[in-house]
């Protein structure tokens, strides 16, 4: 006799598949992906013309500036699309066809962030592979391997950026959502530096304030690794096992609390 739970298991991860499959496919139809090409070229471009303006250091201002736009492009990404997985599906009324069916709400947020993630996964890697190409074409050797240990983390820090984007989402308008996630975003690559404002702060009050936010925020800061990648270091084995348990809780918790809010939510 099969197991009832075995089957459930089975079947949510079919679920969840599926949704993260169709979530992709749709960001591939909106042209997501299409500021691939465009940043490839400005590498690319950036690449034939630096050379002459770093006095041979073309290769770590490429790297800084590959790494950084990746940020920002994958920031773009993270914000716009993730606000706008569940409001789509609000808009369009197409939330009421999806949960006519077998389809938990848990399920629905686990699967379109998934999808999300793996649209980001894709344009990660094809502009890593754009810069380190624009580091060989100026003989960066080795450079074009390193600043792999620092892409890596920058697609953690983007996938904790998609899930603070999804829970604003789950009970806010798209703008709201958006502004929230960019400031969560700004504060949260500067959140050593808020550690420290704490410390010079002679109110117990504001000190403990700036210690909350320092707590609740992500530590986003913990993912740069650009400086240190353009100088041909590799993040240390502590390093990136930390970093990636680090985001798995933060994304665990911060979905979680999505599904809760999202199961309240009323669609009628």
């Amino acid at each position: 006799m099969a197991n009832p739970n075995a089957v459930s298991g089975a079947s949510t991860f079919k679920i969840i598949s599926t949704i993260a499959r169709n979530t992709f496919r749709e960001a591939v139809r909106d042209r997501v992906l299409y500021n691939l090409v465009i940043f490839v070229l400005l590498i690319t471009a950036s690449a034939i013309f630096l050379g002459e303006l770093t006095a041979g250091h073309e290769a770590r201002t490429i790297v800084n500036l590959g790494l950084g736009a990746m940020l920002v492009f994958g920031a773009f990404i993270s914000i716009f699309v993730g606000v706008s997985l569940v409001s789509k599906e609000i808009e369009r009324r197409t939330i009421y066809a999806i949960f006519s069916k077998p389809i938990g709400r848990g399920e629905f947020i686990v699967g379109k962030y998934l999808g999300l993630c793996l649209t980001l996964l894709v344009n990660v890697l094809v502009m890593g592979i754009g810069v380190s190409l624009a580091i060989l074409a100026v003989g960066g050797g080795s450079l074009a391997l390193t600043i792999w240990g620092a892409i890596a983390l920058l697609y953690l820090e983007l996938a904790i950026l998609t899930a603070v984007a999804i829970l604003f989402s789950s009970f806010s308008s798209p703008a709201l959502s958006a502004l929230l996630t960019f400031f969560v975003f700004i504060i949260g690559n500067f959140t050593q530096s808020l550690k420290d404002f704490a410390l010079t702060i002679g109110s117990s009050s504001g000190k403990l304030f700036f210690d909350v936010l320092y707590i609740i925020l992500p530590n986003l800061s913990f993912y740069s690794f650009r400086t240190n990648a353009a100088h041909g270091e590799l993040p240390s084995a502590a390093l990136l096992g930390g970093a990636f348990l680090y985001a798995m809780v933060y994304i665990g918790i911060l979905l979680t609390v999505t599904i809760l809010i999202f199961k309240r939510r009323n669609f009628k």
